[in-house]
């Protein structure tokens, strides 16, 4: 092979990396299993199916987290962390990580209506 066409080759290769890259889905980077049971033991007692047997309009349906600006990682993960009125914090009780998966599993779950 040629110069020329090694590093064409190389070229192609590298940019097909680069745009798979781009293109995996976050849902990789969360443990959605170990999410789930976090949610059953941790907060479906609360938040059986996105609803809130505490207060009903503060409940995780996509509707009400958009009202209230808790619709990203970040809003859902501050607000498990530190907890907000009847919520209690929960960052002595899980990991960061564990915390980051949460959110991304109740985001996910909001935007399929909880099905």
């Amino acid at each position: 092979m040629t110069i020329k066409l090694k590093n064409l080759i190389i070229i192609l290769l590298l940019t097909f990396i680069v745009l798979n890259l781009n293109f995996i889905p976050t849902a990789f980077a969360t443990d959605t299993v170990n999410a789930q049971k976090i949610f059953s033991v941790q907060c479906a007692g609360c938040h059986i199916n996105g609803s809130n047997i505490i207060r009903r309009g503060k409940n995780l349906k996509l509707k009400a987290l958009k009202k209230y600006h808790m619709d990203s990682i970040e809003a859902i993960s501050s607000i498990v962390t530190n907890g907000k009125n009847n919520m209690p914090a929960y960052e002595d009780r899980l990991s960061k990580q564990e915390i980051q998966d949460l959110s991304a599993y109740v985001l996910e779950q909001a935007e399929k209506g909880w099905r």
